[in-house]
């Protein structure tokens, strides 16, 4: 079978760790586009983002994105303006996932990662190494969820929401849209949209920074 031809957007830390989990035998990886043309890479070819309109064969993996920019992914991602075809979701080999589960277009999802049992991811998520997504859980669009990250079952998580490393998400609650919990948290009740909390309990940081 011919391999597809898959460039990965842009050339960050989260670009360079979904190369661990890509299919060798599936695609064949041709390298980075990044707008920032300092860039360099003694290992890769980095491309400016016209190389998706003059070659249309190429699939993206697209996956910008840190607590700093997180909010701005949605836009990031979308400015590509490439048809949702194009969008390849890659899941690494060692990761474990459950019955029922659905995943979109464009997700990555890292090593040791467990999904369980019905469980829903949206489109442009990316999972970090070592977390776990229980039954029922929903992932809406463009959230990153990061490495060793409890998720408890049917706890919805919205869209555009960054999850810092380490954090445990109690059953049922909900986390509204634009929200970033900091590592290392405790969430045990749901928090509206536009959110700043940490902590054991996680609290608002807004609040705490007034």
């Amino acid at each position: 079978m011919k391999k597809k031809k898959l460039i990965i957007f842009p050339f960050n830390g989260n670009g360079i760790e979904a190369l661990d989990c890509i299919n060798i035998d599936e695609y064949d990886f041709i390298g980075f586009i990044d707008d920032n043309p300092q860039k360099k890479s003694y290992q890769y070819d980095i491309f400016p983002r016209e190389v998706t309109d003059k070659y249309p064969e190429l699939f993206v993996l697209a996956v910008p994105g840190s607590p700093a920019s997180y909010l701005e992914r949605s836009g990031v991602i979308n400015s590509l303006k490439i048809n949702i075809s194009r969008y390849i979701s890659v899941i690494h080999p060692s990761a474990s996932i459950g019955k029922n589960v659905k995943i979109g277009y464009n997700c990555l999802i890292m090593a040791g990662t467990v999904i369980t049992s019905n469980a829903v991811l949206n489109n442009h998520i990316i999972i970090l190494p070592n977390s776990v997504i229980h039954h029922d859980v929903i992932v809406d669009n463009y959230t990153l969820i990061g490495s060793n990250v409890v998720v408890a079952g049917s706890a919805t998580i919205g869209s555009n929401c960054y999850i810092g490393s380490g954090t445990n998400i109690k059953n049922g609650i909900n986390i509204g849209n634009f929200s970033l919990v900091g590592l290392g948290s405790n969430l045990i009740r749901s928090i509206p949209e536009n959110s700043r909390v940490a902590g054991n309990p996680a609290r608002n940081l807004i609040d705490n920074l007034a």
